[in-house]
Order: C-alpha cells, then structure tokens, then sequence
C-alpha cells in the first residue's frame, strides 16, 4: 500500500467509516529546531517510509507503515505530513 492509496482511503475513499484514533506526533513548522523533523519517517534502502499506530475503538491497535515512493527527504516530509494531517481529522 502507498501513501496515495491510504490517503485515498482516509478522505473519503472505499472506508470513510473507519473510526480510528491516530497516535502520532504532527511536526509543526511553527516549532522549527525542536524535535527530529524526520520522526514517523525511516529510509528502506534509499525509498522513504512513514509508520505510526491507529488504535481503533474495540481497543485494539492497527501499525501502519507505507511507502511514500520516493528518496528525497524534503519529498518524504511533505508527504508524511499529508498523510498525517489526513488522518487526524
């Protein structure tokens, strides 16, 4: 699964209904230099990942982890983020 494909399904696409809490920490932009700017994100042999954990409602947790297709870091970033800020809403 890819990171378009989870977004599609996590902004309406064929599972709108999944209710699932989202632990994960949202880097801000507003907190430049705090932090590890690349957390959620790991580098699989030059491709970037991004992982994190969904806890669903009958108390039990999902961990994610999709490719993001692609070996630039700022790239990787942007997407993550995305991705992220989808699924905490």
């Amino acid at each position: 699964m890819t990171y378009q494909d989870f977004l599609h399904d996590s902004v309406g696409g064929s599972n709108p209904t999944r209710p699932a809490t989202l632990a994960a920490r949202i880097p801000t932009s507003s907190r430049s230099g705090e932090g590890n700017p690349d957390h959620h994100l790991w580098n699989n042999r030059g491709t970037w990942w991004c992982h994190f954990t969904l806890h669903h409602p009958d108390y039990t947790a999902e961990r994610i982890r999709v490719s993001l297709k692609t070996r630039d870091v700022a790239v990787a970033r942007r997407r993550r983020d995305e991705l992220l800020g989808s699924l905490a809403r």
